[in-house]
């Protein structure tokens, strides 16, 4: 597929010691339902899926930009706390039993847990307290069974509580582009920009039969921050991103201002992409340290 446009802003020639940011737009690959090498990972749209399908060397439209100002990224993951007591874990492990083995074996192996937990001191009176209060509870009773154990002993079921990790989460990345076209060419380039970006974001309506009744993805787009003609040997790479909300300033000075085309004299632009994909371990594996941080 030949590129449907490639441009650039501002128009001036590109050596080996610029650097800029490169947007490809291509089109959305659904990232399907078929497992991986590896049963428990959904096949997911990744660069290396791209490449393989041709999107990243047959982009749609390429568009080269300044280096936007306060370049950072921030990797995230999900943590929180969690807790459970030694009734409920005893209850979980015979649970666990019984569906793996014997149900009889298990309600057993359940009862000697609780008749262990029990067996020191004063257990068996909080035990019962608490069971009580959880009937209670149940029953709509506005009781609660840790209350009822710290009003009546002072004591409260040892929680066990640890910081476990919950999933992943995806990155959203921010720029703010400065556009002041000087000549009648750049100008047309900034139109060009915004008009590329505003169309790639914005879904396709079905065609044939069943129009109107499904719409269909965006494209995506893939950035790389680029040092000449080569990807920047430092600052983070990127995933496929969408591009999920986009604005224009038309009076970027504050003023509405014009050349005599009437193309306003400064315009910002801000774009809000968001990775497709989250980031693995084995994503760092993948790219050397001459070209980068990583992701």
């Amino acid at each position: 597929m030949a590129l449907k446009g490639s441009y650039r802003y501002p128009l001036k020639k590109i050596d080996k010691l610029d650097d800029y940011l490169e947007i490809l737009i291509v089109d959305y690959v659904p990232p399907g339902l078929e497992l991986t090498d590896n049963p428990n990972i959904l096949q997911r749209t990744s660069t290396e899926a791209l490449d393989a399908s041709g999107n990243l060397k047959n982009p749609l439209y390429q568009i080269l930009l300044p280096m936007p100002q306060g370049i950072s990224d921030s990797n995230l993951v999900k943590w929180g706390q969690d807790e459970i007591n030694p009734l409920e874990a005893a209850g979980v492990g015979a649970a666990t039993e019984a569906m793996e083995g014997n149900p009889l074996e298990a309600a057993k192996s359940g009862l000697n847990k609780m008749k262990a937990i029990m067996t020191s001191g004063n257990a068996q009176n909080l035990v019962t307290s608490y069971m009580s209060a959880k009937a209670v509870g149940s029953l709509g009773g506005n009781v609660t069974a840790e209350g009822v154990l710290a009003r009546s002993t002072g004591q409260v079921l040892n929680s066990n509580m640890e910081l476990l990790f919950q999933g992943v989460q995806l990155r959203s990345f921010n720029f703010t582009f400065n556009l002041a076209p000087r000549e009648e060419k750049e100008s047309l380039a900034v139109k060009n920009i915004i008009r590329t970006f505003k169309q790639s974001m914005a879904a396709k309506t079905s065609s044939g039969k069943g129009a109107g009744l499904f719409i269909s993805s965006p494209e995506i787009f893939q950035l790389t921050y680029k040092s000449g003609n080569k990807k920047h040997p430092f600052l983070h790479s990127f995933k496929p991103c969408a591009l999920v909300n986009m604005s224009v300033d038309y009076t970027g000075s504050g003023v509405y201002s014009t050349y005599e085309d009437a193309t306003p004299v400064h315009m910002k632009l801000t774009l809000s992409f968001q990775e497709l994909n989250p980031i693995y371990s084995e994503d760092y594996d993948k790219i050397p340290l001459t070209d980068g941080v990583g992701y």
